[in-house]
């Protein structure tokens, strides 16, 4: 065992016993980062729009301060973006991480100098609590492979603008440097295929034994490895012991990465996003990730079926229940306030705090990490109807994560007033227009991770047999316009159109 390997050790043992301390107390510890909260923004312009002088309870916030998602905050958002200081909180941000607008273009989430070091600092807890979950260190000797987006950021009125995970690039400790892969210059490199295949070169010959990313992206680069050394990733990567993911479920992938690898690795999930690390999974046999009450952020939880009612009850960590699926706020050291992250989480143990990501408050499809939503569907849908004088009367789409043969894909459960004269040509359409309003979308189909959509045809009243198949027909409930697995895609299949 190595030096490394034996201080590494040592600090996992460190960073569990300050975990223990905040996690045992998580009213104190939640407490304790509201108030600074509180009194470091006073005397910032929302600080002063929303009296946090006289705030000196959570219920008195609750009063002042409503929640809001990016939309409802972006007035305050465009001004720091503007340069102006000591809008959201104390001085100008460090960075924005850019990120794909869902609804109105791209957004800039503010990242401050007291924000950013919880990014990187929670990465490390994950390994570190990993470590002394497991006993297992000698991977620390080893390569990494981090697989994230360049690193190159631009500046937006003195501020540094890029997508998170690039950032986050440039704070890699310096005790990992040597072990990091790729190298800079190659994850500079913007066009995904050209990268992947970068990375497949300088990895293919070297003792890989942590590798990171999402899942997604990593299939890509193990086939592509596969491809190139003629043997499963395990034989290729000997030592190769811990995969680490965040951004979407990794359970649809993990039969086929065993396929891939040739043999079970271990796995850490990661609860990371622009506006701050939530969680990471703490325990190999715990079910949950640890959210994370002390790293700057005070959460509020919102019941999930009473969220958009007119004055939804708000609660703190407290008053939390296990099994009840709840709208996840938060008010951080980066200056937003009460706002909407839009996911949803289910906690799984109270004691700590765990929590798994049930998905997000309005129906969506992110199987891959796309976060396609019902907006960007629709109209993209209604575009190429327009175009090719379709009339649809029903309509459902789902992630085909694992097809007979080729590339994943979204299929499209259509119901047709008037059909296409040229399908092909349609379901083209309807994805140049998904592409066009989604650009994570777009990455995933320019990148060769997913191919083009293919539609199904449902026959007229199909839509009508599965809603009253599963006691749904008519009344107030809806067909969702879209979900993030099969189960409506598999009872229509049944259905034997």
């Amino acid at each position: 065992m190595s030096i490394k390997s034996v201080s590494a050790k040592l600090f996992a043992k460190y960073i569990v016993s300050k975990t223990k301390k905040w996690s045992q107390n998580p009213g104190a510890t939640q407490q304790q980062v509201f108030e600074y909260l509180i009194s470091k923004a006073e005397k910032t312009r929302f600080g002063q729009d929303h009296d946090f002088k006289a705030i000196n309870s959570y219920e008195a916030f609750k009063k002042n301060v409503p929640i809001r998602d990016y939309e409802q905050l972006k007035p305050y958002v465009e001004e720091v973006v503007a340069g102006k200081k000591d809008i959201l909180w104390p001085g100008l941000p460090e960075y924005f991480a850019k990120t794909s607008g869902t609804t109105s273009g791209a957004k800039y989430i503010p990242i401050t100098a007291e924000s950013m070091p919880m990014h990187v600092n929670a990465a490390r807890d994950a390994i570190l609590h990993y470590i002394a979950d497991t006993g297992k260190s000698d991977f620390v000797d080893g390569k990494m492979i981090f697989l994230q987006g360049s690193p190159e950021l631009q500046v937006k009125n003195g501020i540094k603008t890029g997508r998170l995970s690039g950032i986050v690039a440039h704070y890699v400790p310096g005790y990992l440097q040597r072990n990091r892969m790729p190298s800079w210059e190659t994850n500079c490199i913007d066009d995904w295929e050209t990268k992947v295949d970068a990375i497949v070169e300088e990895t293919h010959d070297k003792n890989m034994t942590v590798i990171s990313g999402i899942p997604s992206w990593v299939q890509m680069y193990f086939e592509r490895l596969k491809a190139k050394r003629k043997q499963p990733v395990g034989d290729i990567f000997p030592n190769f012991e811990l995969f680490i993911y965040g951004g979407v479920n990794y359970e649809p992938y993990r039969k086929k990465f065993e396929n891939l690898i040739g043999r079970g690795v271990d796995s850490i999930e990661l609860y990371p996003a622009s506006e701050g690390f939530f969680a990471f999974q703490d325990s190999q046999s715990e079910k949950g990730m640890l959210l994370l009450l002390n790293s700057g952020i005070f959460y509020e939880f919102v019941k999930a079926d009473s969220f958009f009612d007119e004055n939804p009850e708000r609660l703190s960590i407290t008053q939390v229940e296990l099994g009840v699926n709840y709208v996840m706020i938060i008010s951080t050291t980066a200056g937003l306030w009460a706002y909407n992250v839009g996911d949803t989480i289910l906690f799984t143990s109270l004691k700590p705090y765990r929590v798994v990501v049930t998905g997000r408050i309005k129906h969506f499809i992110s199987a891959f990490g796309e976060h396609v939503i019902g907006k960007e569907v629709e109209e993209a849908l209604s575009a190429a109807a327009q175009q090719h004088q379709v009339q649809v009367s029903e309509f459902t789409v789902a992630p085909q994560i694992n097809p007979a043969s080729g590339l994943p894909y979204h299929e499209w459960f259509i119901e047709f007033e008037r059909e296409p004269q040229d399908f092909d040509a349609f379901a083209k359409a309807i994805d140049e227009n998904l592409q066009k309003q989604n650009s994570y979308y777009y990455d995933l189909i320019v990148g060769n991770v997913l191919r083009r959509l293919e539609i199904r045809k449902i026959p007229n009243g199909g839509f009508n047999n599965y809603m009253k198949s599963q006691g749904k027909l008519g009344g107030q409930n809806k067909l969702p316009r879209l979900s993030n697995d099969r189960k409506i895609a598999e009872a229509l299949e049944q259905l034997n159109f």
